[in-house]
């Protein structure tokens, strides 16, 4: 059968679309994470370390669709997959929209965790088996999408949420609805794909999934350690700073709009990347730069007290996540073989969902007990303790790496 958007060869899904999804889905995504704390603690009065639990569960229900979703795009065809996960990722905030006081609220973001670490692993293991075009490229340009979308959903929140929650979950619901029939129009070519990938195996033989070897394990090991202490810390920027801004005197649509210049900035680092691609020698120092950057913007912390020395501090940050954050998933792309993209672009979403889960309740315990200024000295020394030790570990296993392009 012809498919209506092209030829039923084709066996690459277009760039375009695959961005596109991307961006509407976090617009969508953009409406919910922001207002989470604020609308809990101000709103439910709930407290800090009940919020830590709460966006704990969110994370590990994240780290556990990543894990289902990676073995899965391996194994069966992803076209399915990605298109009912983005459905029900609609379904579920079309039910927020009517149900969110204390504790449905809490369920249904462990449902949304789920959702959004199917999605997003699917979509980077949909990206790697795109030949047309480089992987650090591709991986980029996802994460510009991200942050276009980002860019757009936080400039928009600060304001709606003042009008109305309810209208909030909708608007997010009918981007994921958009963002599911573009991949159900779209996104047909990852089947063939998938066909053409397991069929590669002699007939009768069991589709074999080969290993990654031993020393890119080893460094994959490393980034992803580095990854998920960078967000264990980084995630208190999106929970536990906005109390500490709030309490400074500093409305909370200033804060939101640090998210703006979060995203603003990244989109322009994006564009300077790919048009000078050779910025970097490799991935591996954009990585290392991206990292201190990180430990930086947490040293610069411990004197910010207005506006202004936040908005420092998140320049530089986002200076960190705009190197970083698309170079990890392009390199572990390239340390991974064909036959097993999907496990390992997972495992990428298990770190950072770690991360994710921890960060809140860790950050919220030392600001309970020590206040905000040691959480940003704990936080910039081990941020930058990942740096000390990716640099000896690539300086032994760079010659004995094997990388898969």
């Amino acid at each position: 059968m012809k498919l209506s958007h092209g030829s039923n060869n084709e066996t690459e899904v277009k760039l375009r679309w695959l961005l596109l999804g991307e961006l509407v889905t976090w617009i969508g995504s953009s409406f919910v994470w922001p207002l989470t704390s604020v609308y809990l603690n101000k709103q439910l009065h709930i407290s800090l370390s009940v919020i830590g639990i709460v966006l704990f569960c969110n994370c590990a229900s994240n780290v556990l669709g990543s894990i289902v979703a990676g073995w899965l795009y391996d194994r069966y065809n992803p076209y399915p997959l990605i298109v009912i996960g983005l459905g029900i990722d609609a379904l579920i905030l079309i039910l927020m929209a009517f149900f969110h006081g204390w504790p449905e609220y809490w369920f249904w973001l462990v449902l949304t965790g789920f959702a959004s670490g199917w999605d997003g692993t699917l979509i980077n293991s949909i990206a790697t088996s795109l030949r047309k075009y480089p992987g650090k490229y591709v991986f980029n340009l996802i994460y510009f999408a991200q942050n276009v979308g980002t860019v757009t959903g936080t400039l928009l929140v600060g304001y709606l949420y003042d009008f109305s929650i309810e209208f909030l979950f909708l608007l997010a619901a009918s981007l994921f609805i958009i963002g599911c029939i573009n991949a159900a129009i779209h996104y047909r070519p990852i089947s063939n794909f998938h066909r053409q990938r397991h069929t590669s195996v002699k007939v009768g033989e069991k589709h074999k999934f080969e290993p990654m070897p031993k020393y890119n394990t080893m460094l994959m090991c490393g980034f992803l350690l580095s990854l998920a202490v960078t967000w264990l810390m980084y995630m208190n920027w999106e929970s536990n700073l906005s109390v500490y801004m709030v309490s400074l005197g500093i409305p909370f649509h200033l804060y939101s709009l640090l998210w703006t210049l979060n995203g603003a900035i990244i989109v322009i680092v994006q564009v300077i990347l790919a048009r000078y691609p050779h910025l970097f020698k490799n991935l591996f120092q954009q990585i290392i730069f991206g990292t201190l950057m990180f430990a930086i913007s947490f040293a610069t912390l411990i004197f910010a007290r207005d506006f202004v020395h936040f908005a420092l501090s998140m320049v530089i940050l986002t200076l960190g996540e705009a190197t970083a954050f698309p170079a990890v998933p392009a390199y572990v792309n390239e340390l991974s073989p064909l036959s097993s993209k999907g496990k390992y672009q997972g495992v990428i979403n298990v770190a950072r969902g770690i991360g994710q889960a921890f960060g809140p309740l860790f950050g919220g315990m030392i600001i309970d007990r020590a206040g905000y200024i040691p959480f940003f000295i704990i936080a910039a020394g081990g941020i930058f303790l990942m740096v000390i030790l990716l640099l000896p570990l690539y300086a032994k296993l760079r010659k004995y790496i094997k990388l898969y392009k």
